[in-house]
């Protein structure tokens, strides 16, 4: 595999209308992406070659896609679909607390938002989404020819380990498979995650459950959802909120961290908690039943689309604080009870989302055949 990279070659403008600054976004990373690959075909014709793809796969989500059919009309165009955005029935609007109906305002802001995946959309012969709720958010037209097919994980590596366990070097705490070790992990801690959520149950867990600990792994920025106050982060919020009914000595805050330690976390844990809004499935939900975690989740889509209710996993209404902290607090105090339940969860995984053996076949057999017309 060889990666050639692009620059863009100007920012946004300064003076910009703000509905059309995110349009103008997409439009100079498309720009900049068109010119790469001009530059990479007039190299290769230079040495007496000719630079024609088969296929070009895209993620329109940043405008990349926007003009290479201009350069390769002949060419198909798959577009890798992660999230069309909705004005209702989806992210927006869903939690009350940071604004329950949309606004004209923010419905104008939305529309703007998915101008560039329509122009985007159009040149597309087919596309590849990940779940089928996910699907089902994009428009009928688009929806009509597009394959769902997970991502798929590393499944060998994210696996159980009884004996895995994790040192804090900095607070030498220890943490090994076994204890009563609750996880949590996000790329962000944000609402559109749950983290609000979670915190707010975690002093009702951890006063039934003496011996618990906590890990929870993420940094302080958003991802996705509004920015947090200004000089104030979305983290330190919510535990703000609940910080003087929590022994804090029992609550690990990690950041960031590599992949190694992210599988040995998920491995130690005794209990996992994923929550989101209705939006992009997390990699980590996947990984965390690869792993044979006892996983306590919203019941959110598309989490529902992977986790069946007391089946592979447990499935609470997402503001239900009271309700998480109950299931989590069963899950501690009862681990034999969800010792087939973990099994379950570590076989959906291998036999529906295994990146070698499941899902990378499938996307090579079904891209395959959009080259060939098979």
């Amino acid at each position: 595999m060889v990666v050639h990279q692009y620059n863009p070659k100007r920012s946004s403008a300064a003076s910009i209308h703000p509905l059309a600054a995110e349009f103008e976004t997409k439009v100079i990373r498309g720009e900049a992406c068109m010119q790469a690959l001009r530059a990479l075909a007039k190299g290769k014709q230079a040495s007496g070659l000719s630079f024609v793809p088969e296929l070009i796969v895209a993620h329109p989500g940043w405008g990349e896609s926007l003009f290479v059919k201009d350069l390769y009309p002949e060419v198909p165009l798959i577009g890798y679909l992660e999230f069309h955005y909705a004005l209702r029935g989806a992210d927006v609007g869903f939690d009350p607390e940071f604004g329950a109906q949309p606004t004209v305002e923010s419905s104008a802001r939305l529309r703007s938002k998915n101008a560039h995946n329509w122009l985007a959309f159009e040149p597309m012969q087919a596309a590849l989404c990940p779940t089928h709720w996910q699907a089902s958010m994009l428009p009928a037209s688009i929806r009509e020819k597009t394959q769902v097919i997970f991502d798929g994980v590393n499944t060998q590596r994210a696996c159980p380990n009884p004996r895995a366990e994790i040192l804090l070097e900095e607070s030498g705490a220890r943490f090994k498979a076994g204890e009563e070790i609750i996880t949590f992990v996000n790329r962000n801690l944000e609402p559109y995650r749950g983290y609000h959520i979670f915190m707010r149950a975690l002093p009702e867990i951890l006063q039934s459950r003496p011996k618990a600990r906590v890990l929870i792994v993420g940094g302080d920025q958003v991802s996705y959802g509004g920015k947090a106050p200004e000089g104030k982060s979305w983290k330190n919020i919510f535990f703000d909120e609940v910080k003087d009914r929590l022994d804090c000595s029992r609550v690990f805050f990690l950041g960031r961290v590599p992949n190694p330690v992210f599988i040995k976390l998920l491995q130690v844990s005794a209990c996992h908690v994923y929550l989101t809004y209705p939006f992009v499935l997390s990699w980590s939900c996947i990984e965390s039943l690869a792993a044979g975690c006892a996983v306590v989740a919203s019941a959110t889509e598309p989490v529902r689309e992977v986790i069946r209710h007391d089946d592979n996993g447990i499935l609470v209404d997402f503001f239900d604080v009271e309700g998480f902290a109950s299931r989590v607090i069963d899950v501690l105090a009862h681990p034999a009870k969800y010792h087939a339940m973990r099994q379950r969860a570590r076989a959906d995984a291998v036999s529906r989302y295994d990146l070698e053996s499941v899902c990378l076949p499938a996307q090579i057999r079904w891209l395959g055949s959009q080259i060939h017309g098979i």
